[in-house]
């Protein structure tokens, strides 16, 4: 029998454990010719409107927990991630991330990080309703301690690797999520009920601030910009910004269609289109999450040991035939676990991209070729 169950004991079931490296002896040249031979292949890929493409991720986990408070430690870890996904066969390049936790736009409004040792960075909501919410005297994100802190960390990372290394944007959170750090979820929740005109002008405001702090990192970062970013396979050959939207799952699919979906599309229109996350089973929200205008990418997890409540391939693979919408599936487990759902997922009539967390280079590889041969 396969074991395909979650490790609760495991820091980080996508984590792969690196050295640093240290930036003098990491070859930035080396690294910016790799990316760059697998660009054609991710351009390509792209503008297919079908396909298959394999990337194998290196998720360094003190990255996306303490670590990311340190700005030259994190750079170090991430310098060693990029030297050792070379050795593992992919068609898309892993890239740079300047994570700073997920409360960066919330930071508008007065937020800080609460730090327990050891564990990524916490906010509390301050308010108590929407109403207490819009009175407040909010922010352009850049002026916050957060905002500057991201900015830093960004124009650090292009600056100690010369600009010629992929980043991507900060962990960008969905409006919904963002206004959950700033109500607590059950008051937020009956507001939209109560209040869903305000709980609209709440979003578009943060909406609105999200851009524009998207547009500051989109300035400093330039050429080497990969989309959509965060969690998602991303290229500087891609389109789109990606959305964390966990939240989504606990609301009905006409709320969603109805107050969530707008600003889902006009943060898509200004980055070439959006890309839909959410951890867990969100199978049952493919009809809503399809009508996004300038929808480009949904990220889903295919096993337990990527996520503890896992998606069933078969939904998506109906759900996305057809369309344009690039399907990210996350498999972390064996190689009969990932062909099992490659297997499962696959239609000749949608573009596809396997995640993989292979922990040997022989055994992506397997992978690699296993996969190819599947979908061609």
């Amino acid at each position: 029998m396969v074991n395909n169950q979650s490790d609760y004991f495991k820091w980080d079931t996508q984590g792969t454990i690196v050295e640093p490296i240290s930036i003098d002896k990491f070859d930035i040249n080396r690294y910016h010719d790799y990316a760059l031979s697998l660009e054609e292949n991710c351009s390509s890929f792209w503008k297919k409107r079908r396909g298959v493409a394999i990337y194998r991720r290196f998720r360094v986990p003190q990255i996306f927990s303490f670590g990311c408070r340190n700005i030259e430690e994190s750079l170090e870890l991430q310098l060693g991630a990029l030297e050792k996904s070379m050795n593992y066969k992919s068609d898309i390049p892993n890239f740079l991330e300047p994570w700073y936790g997920i409360g960066t736009i919330a930071s508008s409004f007065g937020i800080d990080y609460i730090w327990n040792e050891g564990q990524a960075p916490a906010t509390k909501p301050p308010f108590n309703s929407i109403e207490e919410a819009l009175q407040y005297n909010f922010l352009p994100v850049e002026k916050t301690e957060i905002g500057k802190h991201t900015l830093k960390m960004i124009e650090f990372f292009i600056e100690k690797t010369k600009g010629k290394i992929p980043i991507s944007f900060t962990d960008t959170q969905s409006p919904l999520n963002i206004a959950s750090y700033l109500i607590p979820m059950d008051r937020l929740f009956l507001e939209m009920y109560d209040n869903p005109e305000k709980y609209q002008k709440l979003l578009n405001i943060i909406t609105d601030l999200l851009i524009k702090f998207s547009f500051k990192q989109q300035e400093i970062i330039g050429d080497m910009l990969v989309y959509p970013g965060h969690g998602f396979a991303s290229s500087t050959k891609f389109q789109g910004i990606g959305l964390s939207d966990d939240n989504s799952m606990m609301i009905s699919r006409d709320f969603f269609e109805k107050l969530e979906k707008p600003f889902r599309e006009k943060i898509g229109s200004s980055f070439g289109g959006c890309a839909f996350h959410s951890c867990g089973n969100w199978s049952s929200k493919i009809p809503s999450v399809k009508k996004i205008n300038g929808l480009v990418m949904v990220d889903a997890a295919f096993s337990k040991e990527t996520d503890p409540d896992p998606n069933e391939p078969e939904p998506f693979a109906i759900g996305f035939s057809g369309t344009d919408i690039v399907v990210n599936a996350r498999v972390v487990g064996s190689i009969q676990v990932i062909e099992d759902i490659v297997k499962r997922i696959w239609n000749p009539e949608m573009k596809l991209i396997i995640v993989t967390y292979c922990q040997e280079a022989a055994e992506q590889e397997k992978v690699y070729n296993l996969i190819h041969d599947i979908c061609n």
